[in-house]
């Protein structure tokens, strides 16, 4: 078997809600995603005969997720008072709401999910909330 990985960082915030500790306050990291793909033959023709495939599309997608979460505030949906949450976006702040709760282990999961929908065959995503510390996700 053949794989690729690749990497692309962003910056955020986030907090998580009914956490004991620093990390139910607001912070932010400079997360790194790995992302895994798979082949069990290179392609045979073409500009990318001997690849799985060219890096610079695997990059692109990758890319393209990381920068919509570049330089925002990244919530659990319902984590904050509507109060709050209204002020924030008066302010112009960037807010993601995401139905999850805002950890390494669920952004793992979040962004395998999002290359499979792409259409890559993934062995495993890693994310990085540090350089170290980081979490993996894999259906293998």
């Amino acid at each position: 078997m053949y794989t690729l990985k690749t990497s692309a960082s962003f910056d955020s915030a986030h907090f998580l809600k009914g956490y004991e500790g620093k990390c139910s306050n607001i912070h932010g990291h400079r997360w790194t995603v790995e992302v895994e793909v798979y082949s069990e033959d290179l392609q045979k023709e073409g500009q990318c005969r001997g690849m799985i495939m060219d890096f610079s599309t695997l990059k692109r997608d990758l890319s393209a997720m990381v920068d919509y979460l570049d330089h925002a505030l990244i919530i659990e949906e319902g984590s904050l008072k509507e109060k709050t949450l209204e002020a924030l976006k008066e302010e112009n702040f960037k807010i993601i709401d995401a139905d999850f709760r805002p950890t390494a282990e669920n952004f793992a999961k979040c962004f395998y999910d999002a290359m499979a929908k792409e259409g890559y065959k993934l062995t495993k995503v890693t994310v990085y909330e540090t350089p170290n510390n980081c979490a993996t996700y894999s259906e293998q």
